[in-house]
């Protein structure tokens, strides 16, 4: 087994994974994949609707809201030596598009887990790569898909809340799952803290949490990389569809008290329902509108220029 990225699985982890917080060991922290010249080289062939890059004032707790940016003139070894000695973070949403190669890692992963969790089948996987820098916050949010965390290098703080009420309602994860919410715009209280689960998450860990379980990030002060993956499966599939349709009931007919329930006749009109909705006109997704208002400038405060605002969509 000297050659799975997995460490550390141990016989009672399949009982755990899906329902509960599980911190694992990688063998990836070394790998030649996220070095600082295999980084430059993804950052100046991805194309702009494959990044991400965000900045937001450093404040205790949660974070204000994050601004988007954006990367012109500069090589991929300057906008990394700008997140090692600024405040930004860059997210690159499509490596395995620019390179086979994490395209490839990704299949190994979920290869790994299919065959040591029974049942487990997924699809629609996606891996995201963040490049951030020393103590940069990521604001409480939560994800539709399933979700995990790798970390490569550094080291960060991880805040995983429980995926219930109060900490995330109802009508908030149906908006979030409709595109009404972003997924950072989720309500967050300072007294979660209280009862979040919180992970020192170092280099060659990773992190597996509920679906949809609310968290967030607070990097220790260095340069970090990490990555997300994101996938599908029949059951999550099945969450989906039923708060989808029940998003859609809570905002045209004013229901209130709908069952989430993924079995029975109730489960089956509304997978209908949504469905039907979602192939159709009336569906309330429409692709994200970014308001971009700063471009990375290494010889600019925190590498922060303002510029004039402009939008795009994704």
């Amino acid at each position: 087994m000297t050659d799975q990225i997995i460490t550390d699985w141990q016989p009672h982890y399949p009982k755990l994974w899906g329902n509960q917080s599980l911190r694992l060991s990688h063998s990836l922290a070394n790998s030649p994949l996220f070095t600082d010249e295999a980084l430059a080289r993804l950052i100046e062939k991805s194309p702009r609707e494959a990044y991400h890059v965000n900045y937001s004032q450093k404040t205790p707790g949660n974070p204000p809201k994050r601004r988007e940016g954006q990367i012109r003139n500069l090589s991929g070894a300057e906008v990394i030596e700008t997140v090692r000695q600024g405040n930004i973070w860059v997210n690159l949403t499509a490596p395995a598009k620019t390179d086979p190669a994490y395209g490839e890692l990704l299949d190994s992963l979920y290869a790994e887990f299919e065959e040591r969790v029974p049942g487990f089948a997924s699809y629609k996987r996606n891996l995201t790569i963040l490049i951030s820098s020393p103590n940069v916050s990521v604001k409480y949010h939560s994800d539709v898909p399933g979700q995990s965390l790798w970390q490569v290098r550094g080291t960060k703080k991880v805040y995983v809340y429980p995926a219930q009420a109060p900490f995330i309602s109802q009508p908030a994860l149906e908006k979030l799952i409709l595109g009404k919410l972003r997924e950072t715009d989720m309500p967050f209280e300072p007294w979660f803290d209280d009862f979040a689960q919180v992970y020192d998450l170092e280099a060659g860990q990773m992190l597996h949490w509920p679906l949809n379980g609310p968290h967030r990030v607070v990097n220790h002060g260095m340069l970090n990389v990490s990555f997300t993956t994101e996938h599908w499966t029949d059951d999550l599939r099945k969450h989906y569809a039923v708060n989808y349709a029940n998003g859609v009931l809570r905002d045209k007919l004013g229901a209130k008290s709908l069952s989430q329930q993924v079995t029975g006749l109730s489960y089956m009109a509304k997978l209908g329902l949504a469905g039907a909705v979602k192939f159709s006109p009336l569906n309330p997704q429409k692709k994200k509108v970014y308001t971009v208002d700063f471009e990375v400038d290494p010889a600019a405060p925190e590498g922060v220029r303002d510029i004039p605002a402009h939008s795009f969509e994704k």
